[in-house]
């Protein structure tokens, strides 16, 4: 390869292609390959390869703080967890086609979390955009928005994922002017996209730390009206266990 064809390489961004044009060409003279099936596999070759790197490009803007993955989720360790109801739901997908909600509600260390990861993690393989953040770090944010005026485009960025993980919801309590902003970003995901979420509390308790009967109630009956609601109140905490493996 010359220096011109690197050049041109280099600007149309193929580095697939560069790295792989001596074994290409090889390939193609051991397997006598048409010219037809080398530009195929050329072609097919640079579009895994840039697949993949917007794959890994999407986990990295995710944030996601632990890559759990269902397929090691300590099933065998929760008996009271309905695990056919997860896997078909995790498995069909159906959660991001229908832009669903999957609500996890239990305990402290029932694996919750874990869970929701691993459903976000799904989701960006398979071409989704996604974000995971704490309840308390959103709240913060949405707060902290108001001092620049820039609630509205804060807002916009976390509605356009298509799939939103809030962990720990109902951590912390949040002031009246968080709560509107709240239910403002949950309003514009209704049923546009999937928001994923955990918490601790049953959903009577939710005005605890919301401190907003009509707008709990709303948020609720939004969040439930196309949603998948997983019970883990009867999980036990799987922590001591997993630190010790």
């Amino acid at each position: 390869m010359n220096d011109e064809i690197k050049q041109m390489l280099t600007y149309l961004r193929l580095n697939g292609l560069l790295e792989n044009w001596d074994h290409h060409l090889k390939t193609a003279q051991n397997e006598e390959y048409s010219h037809t099936h080398l530009l195929q596999t050329i072609i097919e070759t640079e579009y895994a390869l840039k697949r993949e790197k917007s794959r890994k490009l999407r986990l990295h803007k995710a944030k996601i703080p632990e890559s759990l993955v269902m397929e090691t989720f300590p099933f065998d360790r929760q008996p009271k967890l309905n695990k056919r109801k997860v896997i078909e739901i995790y498995d069909s997908l159906d959660y991001m086609a229908n832009q669903q909600n999957i609500i996890w509600i239990g305990g402290t260390g029932t694996g919750k979390t874990g869970l929701a990861t691993a459903f976000l993690i799904h989701a960006i393989n398979h071409g989704y955009s996604g974000r995971f953040i704490l309840f308390p770090e959103l709240i913060e944010q949405l707060y902290q928005s108001i001092a620049d005026g820039s609630e509205g485009k804060l807002i916009k960025k976390f509605a356009a994922y298509d799939c939103l993980v809030i962990d720990e919801l109902g951590l912390v309590e949040v002031e009246p002017v968080q709560v509107g902003l709240f239910f403002t970003l949950m309003h514009k995901r209704h049923k546009k996209r999937c928001t994923l979420i955990t918490s601790n509390l049953v959903f009577s308790e939710w005005t605890g730390f919301l401190k907003n009967d009509q707008l709990t109630a709303a948020l609720i009956d939004r969040l439930t009206e196309n949603s998948h609601v997983i019970n883990m109140k009867e999980c036990k905490s799987l922590r001591s266990k997993l630190a010790s493996v």
